[in-house]
């Protein structure tokens, strides 16, 4: 039994890019791109999104965009939200990834994903020998109000998987299982986008 909690040390860490982990990312839903676009632009931040998950959509020749990252390729190497001082700016508006750190959700494969702490957070990395041997029902305790939110991410995540599986079933879309990247490439340079959202 463990008697840790999780706490934010507020380092920053989960906010900054990792030279020695190229899959290091903040993904966005659309809609959580469309706010945080409208919060930099009320601030005048410079803020950057690309396309993280994409479907090329055969049948209507589009690109579908389930999520965007934030690029993190400013001076610093982090989130444009991110103070020195004060930390997240954004406390209120978090993607629900933030949110949910230390816990994240990590892509299996296209369709399935399961929850992972990182080992980059400080507060991880410092009861790394605990957490190692923690089961389920206590990782739950300890990372009480972050799991709760990696649980409402993973939800939404099955919910824009099913969404896409129910397009592809009524013949709405048609996503190739094999592709290769020359055509892909093509697809991403010449389609328009289509994002799909769920709430």
């Amino acid at each position: 039994m463990t008697s840790i909690n999780y706490k934010c040390k507020m380092c920053g860490t989960c906010c900054h890019k990792i030279p020695e982990d190229l899959l290091k990312r903040i993904p966005l839903y659309p809609d959580e791109a469309d706010k945080l676009i409208e919060l930099a632009e009320s601030r005048k931040i410079d803020f950057k999104i690309i396309e993280d998950l994409v479907f090329p959509d055969l049948k209507n020749e589009k690109i579908l965009v389930l999520t965007y990252r934030i690029k993190l390729d400013n001076e610093s190497n982090c989130c444009p939200f991110y103070d020195k001082k004060n930390g997240c700016t954004i406390q209120y508006d978090k993607p629900m990834a933030c949110r949910a750190y230390p816990l994240a959700l990590k892509r299996k494969d296209a369709f399935n994903f399961s929850i992972s702490i990182d080992p980059y957070c400080n507060f991880v990395a410092n009861n790394y020998k605990e957490l190692e041997v923690v089961n389920l029902e206590i990782l739950k305790k300890v990372f009480n109000e972050e799991y709760s939110k990696a649980e409402d991410y993973y939800r939404k995540n099955k919910k824009l998987m099913y969404k896409i599986r129910k397009l592809e079933v009524t013949k709405k879309i048609d996503i190739p299982r094999n592709i290769s990247l020359d055509k892909f490439d093509s697809y991403l340079k010449n389609w328009d986008r289509m994002e799909i959202r769920v709430k």
